[in-house]
């Protein structure tokens, strides 16, 4: 399995669909709220979100899908990144809803050569979120820098720091 790529495999304008997709619960959605103490009753409060907003239904945190998606590029975008360097702009575009599946893909805008360090870039890319119906609910648009094949070479190959395994000696008969 592909974990990342490195500066001289991306290609502007290549697109990576992300698989799989991931079905978002109402667990997900409070353990999200309460891990970054977001409480707005719009995601936590059924008969709020039933009697008094537009939805009629609770919401899923919006950053828990920019979250999502964003976890979901790693294998095929910063899997090997030095540094995520900027989010752009991100954009929540429709309401994502308990039960919902949500979908990623990311484009490859462009990609420059450091200036400072030449076994470095840094790529931009364009991630879209989308419902199993094929509504888009998210868009962002970031930075990262990731690593040459001479930075990978230099610092280990492919799983640096990977210990070997060491099989148990075999026990002889007398």
């Amino acid at each position: 399995m592909q974990f990342g790529r490195t500066y001289e495999e991306f290609e502007v304008g290549a697109v990576y669909k992300h698989w799989p997709g991931k079905t978002v619960t109402e667990y997900d959605d409070h353990l999200f709220c309460l891990l970054t103490m977001n409480h707005h009753p719009l995601h936590m409060d059924v008969n709020y979100a039933e009697n008094t907003t537009d939805f009629g239904k609770n919401v899923v945190v919006g950053n828990y899908i920019y979250s999502l998606l964003l976890g979901m590029s790693v294998p095929d975008v910063s899997g090997k990144a030095i540094a995520n360097l900027e989010i752009e702009s991100l954009r929540h575009v429709a309401p994502t809803f308990h039960g919902d599946t949500i979908y990623g893909e990311t484009t490859v805008l462009d990609k420059t050569p450091s200036r400072s360090k030449n076994d470095r870039g840094i790529v931009y890319v364009e991630t879209k979120g989308y419902k199993q119906d094929g509504t888009l609910v998210c868009v962002f648009r970031r930075k990262v820098m990731v690593p040459t094949e001479t930075y990978i070479k230099e610092r280990g190959g492919e799983q640096p720091g990977r210990p070997e395994l060491i099989e148990p000696a075999k026990k002889t008969e007398k």
